[in-house]
């Protein structure tokens, strides 16, 4: 990490620490991370129209007073941003106004309305409709009183503006990442169940098993045209898609393990939609790139017919779903003859993610561990994915209390259509390889490195993973627990002389309480009872 993100990171949180004094840490989330987006969008837009007349030593805001040329500042604006910002709503005049403690709400909730509704009939249209609907300006959590939330928020955007982005001089992804680094921060801290973050940890063992396949024929491409001596264009992924995007987490982190040219997500919870847009353009992935959409996937899919070569997913744990029987009928399910139960999605969400995985796609998700054994319809969805279908690839079993706010144990499911190892299934249990941090288990880079070599190479390693066959997995009724594969077993050495020694002194403390009894009942006169 360089230092500029290290300072940029230590400067934001600091803000944060400051202003959860005035406002419930839950809500101070969705104004913090607002108006950090605000900022850099009004910076882009400053940005790039004070480039246009860098020649003539004029700023946008004066370009924009010359009538003549207003219309077409605006009209090049949406074209090569996508949306647009009068000079009297960027970040940087409403801080002015802050400063000289004047009244900028109003004007603060029309720039924030603009960056949605100049995009309209844009391309950007779908990305940026509604993404600031949780910045509520008007909201009783900010104060009781106009002057108390407007002084509230013009501290915020102050200290905002004490923050400098480097829009011009960093990496692309540095505000990106440090918008992630936050978002991550406030779901650790947040005692609320909401899940809008996966752990990055979690996200980059899913990402590289992902893109692993892609990767590695990308480098036996590479050895054969450096021996021919030909060119080799980059390998990229063309699609990858996540049902339950959160915050974009999942599908970010495989863009760092291999170029992606589309991205596909739905979200249920309007606020981790907003905010996983938000990380797609902080992230500097073009409109046209990604596709977000809001809703439940398994009641109202988005994107119904369309087929991904990557997926990944981390439902939500203990979500429940209608199991209505009309889905029986659905193309997701139909061919399993079993829905998943009302009360568990897990199986529903498997389901639907392989009937949207393409020919040649690999898929990962993360699961609770009771999806490896649950019997009923689960069960019978589990035999015919692993009997049937032969998908099931990969079964990781992790370490538990690896997730914020649940200590339950959860599993990597790897799925794929076509397997090179169509008569086996890789087994790892990875669930005591992790080191401690305050109350959370955490997975170690070299307990990443193993769990991804071991994947890679397919090798068994005693007490840590184990290939079983399709009969190994018949005979075991297609109970896919995965203590029944690997045997991670520890002997206890038992101490004979130390036990006898504990014991003797048990038996010394035993006779002591009964002397002390009798002597107690001796002076009350009574007989004492017997005891041996």
């Amino acid at each position: 990490m360089n230092d500029y993100r290290n300072n940029l990171e230590s400067d934001l949180l600091a803000m944060i620490d400051e202003f959860k004094e005035y406002i419930d840490l839950y809500d101070l989330k969705n104004y913090i991370l607002g108006l950090i987006f605000y900022k850099y969008m009004s910076s882009k837009v400053e940005l790039y129209l004070n480039k246009q007349f860098i020649q003539n030593n004029l700023k946008f805001d004066k370009a924009n007073e010359i009538e003549d040329i207003k219309d077409d500042l605006k009209e090049l604006t949406l074209e090569n941003l996508g949306y647009f910002l009068e000079p009297r709503f960027l970040f940087s005049n409403i801080v002015k106004k802050a400063n000289k403690n004047e009244l900028i709400l109003d004007d603060l909730e029309k720039a924030l309305n603009e960056i949605s509704n100049s995009s309209l009939g844009r391309e950007s249209e779908e990305a940026l409709i509604g993404i600031f609907e949780d910045v509520d300006l008007k909201s009783s959590k900010l104060g009781n009183k106009l002057e108390d939330k407007n002084e509230l928020i013009s501290k915020i955007l102050i200290q905002l503006s004490k923050i400098d982005f480097k829009l011009e001089n960093q990496d692309k992804n540095v505000i990106g990442d440090t918008y992630e680094y936050l978002i991550s921060q406030f779901a650790l801290s947040l005692d609320k169940t909401e899940e809008f973050y996966t752990p990055q940890q979690i996200s980059k063992i899913l990402a590289k098993i992902i893109t692993l396949e892609k990767n590695k024929f990308e480098e036996e491409k590479f050895e054969e045209k450096k021996f021919k001596g030909d060119k080799l264009k980059n390998q990229k992924l063309k699609s990858v898609y996540d049902p339950t995007c959160n915050s974009g987490s999942l599908l970010l982190q495989v863009a760092k393990e291999i170029e992606v040219e589309n991205f596909y997500g739905q979200e249920l919870k309007s606020t981790a939609y907003n905010l996983a847009r938000m990380n797609m353009i902080l992230h500097n992935i073009q409109y046209s790139d990604f596709d977000i959409q809001q809703g439940d996937s398994l009641e109202k899919p988005m994107h119904k017919s369309m087929k991904f070569e990557a997926i990944v997913a981390k439902p939500p744990f203990q979500a429940k779903w209608s199991s209505d029987k009309k889905f029986l009928n659905d193309p997701r399910f139909s061919d399993y003859g079993k829905l998943a139960p009302k009360s568990k999605t897990d199986f529903a969400f498997i389901q639907h993610m392989i009937y949207h995985l393409d020919e040649n796609g690999t898929m990962g998700i993360i699961l609770p561990h009771g999806i490896l054994f649950r019997g009923a319809s689960e069960g019978k969805i589990r035999k015919y994915l692993v009997n049937d279908k032969n998908y099931l690839d990969t079964v990781i079993g992790l370490p538990a209390n690896i997730f914020y706010k649940t200590i339950i144990p959860t599993v990597i499911l790897v799925f794929k259509k076509h397997r090179e190892n169509k008569d086996n299934i890789l087994f790892i249990d990875a669930s005591k390889n992790f080191k401690k941090v305050k109350n959370q288990n955490m997975l170690r880079e070299s307990d990443i490195d193993k769990i991804i070599e071991v994947y890679s190479k397919r090798v068994e390693i005693e007490k840590f993973s184990h290939i079983a066959t399709i009969d190994e997995i018949r005979e075991n009724d297609f109970n896919l627990n995965i203590p029944r594969y690997v045997d991670t077993f520890e002997e206890e050495l038992i101490d004979s002389n130390k036990i006898i020694n504990e014991l003797k002194e048990i038996d010394n403390k035993i006779e002591a309480i009964d002397e002390e009894i009798k002597k107690y009942c001796d002076e009350l006169g009574i007989e004492t009872p017997i005891i041996k």
